[in-house]
């Protein structure tokens, strides 16, 4: 079992089972100091660069959603049970659109209600977090799921 992320640490939401899970953009590299994750969900357009741990990838062009939806869900509920035991981060280019719907969905996993579920990312990662009308649709439909 791996230790967990700190609150302390840069880009860390904590849902409220009290999972915290990382979430980060990949062009602003991560504080040096920080712990490594054990596992690591990347949302590019194309396959992301090899990294020294664990790592999955979905799919996802900026600015878009998934390209495949049901990939994606079973991906993030992977995600969702790693983070009771493990450091995971979630990353995509600028960490605040498709990191923050990816997110925002995983809140949903974890009991906000899907309409709420942006508004708590908001608060408690990054105010500018799901960038979308279509993100945001989608969070709400990956409630109905």
């Amino acid at each position: 079992m791996s230790e967990l992320w700190s609150e302390s640490d840069t880009g860390i939401l904590r849902l409220p089972s009290g999972r915290l899970i990382r979430g980060r953009g990949l062009r602003r590299p991560p504080d040096p100091a920080a712990p490594l994750p054990s596992y690591g969900v990347y949302l590019l357009g194309r396959r992301p660069p090899a990294v020294p741990w664990e790592s999955g990838w979905i799919r996802w062009p900026d600015f878009r959603l998934p390209a495949d939806r049901t990939a994606a869900r079973t991906t993030l509920a992977g995600v969702w049970e790693r983070a009771a035991a493990e450091r995971v981060e979630i990353a995509c280019g600028g960490g605040r659109g498709r990191t923050g719907t990816a997110l925002a969905c995983l809140a949903v996993l974890d009991g906000v209600p899907a309409e709420e579920a942006v508004g708590y990312v908001r608060r408690h990662y990054d105010r500018h977090a799901v960038e979308t009308p279509w993100q945001r649709r989608y969070v709400r439909r990956f409630g109905e799921d």
